[in-house]
């Protein structure tokens, strides 16, 4: 091999070992994927860039136009949601004042793209005492040691849940998912069947003073005396399992927790009561996002 040749390849073996070097420190090389950019946050937990991604299922609106009865209480518990949560949304410094046309927000703000609903002007919360809004809107006050109405308003049609053999959405797919064990409430005999209408919930006959029990690990989100459309249902506990799940216990005698704690399944929250005065029974739902599902397709076998 003469000595030129040998020169010559071997500047072309650098060049080339140049050039692939040279490749790699580029944009021209293999790309890189940045794997965290891709990762989607779990359902109903806070996103990367700040918000709250919903839960699948979620159909509540963003956004609630203050109606005739409506209180911050029972908006709040038609939605599933904690009133004070939904006080703080809202920049609303007393629960228990809102108007006639006020917007509430129904999500953590940057939860959700939809635009806002157009409602009258003034859509603050106002202090007690100081007399009808500028607009002319009502405002709606009550003291703060009462409660508000549990009321009921139409309610949004299950969404994304897997259909039972008649073709209705099936809650167990959904508790399932939540980690929920769902254990009766109190020991008895069901005499009131649920039908999603008129009966949101069962009714278990028992004994006066019998224990109520917790049905699922939750946070008590009310604990009063029931009063407006739904007063006949007296004192009242609404526990909140989850950003799904809440369910409801009326006719109690006695409360014996208060809102704000926590409590595990099979935790005796109160005694039961009677609806009439021939027969002391509990009055249960399980709502999930807010709407009525049957409490037996949830419960074990009794």
């Amino acid at each position: 091999m003469t000595p030129v040749l040998s020169v010559t390849r071997s500047f072309l073996a650098c060049a080339l070992v140049a050039a692939v070097v040279t490749g790699c420190g580029t944009g021209t090389g293999a790309p890189v994927f940045d794997r965290t950019r891709d990762a989607k946050p779990a359902p109903g937990r806070p996103a990367a860039g700040g918000g709250t991604v919903l839960r699948p299922g979620d159909t509540r609106p963003e956004f609630h136009v203050v109606g005739k009865g409506d209180t911050l209480y029972s908006i709040a518990l038609d939605n599933g949601l904690d009133y004070r949560e939904l006080a703080q949304w809202n920049d609303i410094s007393d629960p228990g004042v809102i108007r006639i046309g006020q917007q509430l927000r129904l999500r953590p703000p940057g939860t959700a793209a939809a635009a806002p609903l157009k409602t009258a002007p003034g859509v603050e919360g106002r202090p007690l005492g100081e007399g009808p809004a500028a607009t002319g809107g009502t405002v709606k006050t009550q003291p703060k040691a009462v409660r508000a109405p549990y009321s009921d308003q139409a309610y949004n049609q299950l969404a994304n849940a897997k259909p039972d053999a008649s073709g209705k959405p099936d809650p167990r797919a959904a508790a399932s998912e939540d980690g929920i064990q769902w254990a009766w409430p109190a020991t008895g005999k069901v005499v009131n069947a649920f039908n999603g209408t008129t009966a949101k919930g069962i009714g278990i006959a028992g004994k006066l003073g019998q224990p109520v029990l917790a049905s699922a690990p939750g946070r008590i989100i009310f604990s009063g005396t029931a009063s407006g459309t739904l007063g006949r249902l007296g004192k009242l506990i609404v526990i909140k399992h989850n950003e799904t799940f809440v369910s409801v216990y009326a006719y109690n005698r006695e409360l014996l927790v208060k809102e704000g704690q926590s409590v595990t399944r099979g935790q005796r929250i109160a005694e039961m009561g009677a609806a009439d005065a021939d027969q002391a029974k509990l009055h249960f739902e399980i709502r999930r996002f807010g709407n009525p599902v049957d409490p037996i397709k949830l419960l074990p076998p009794a």
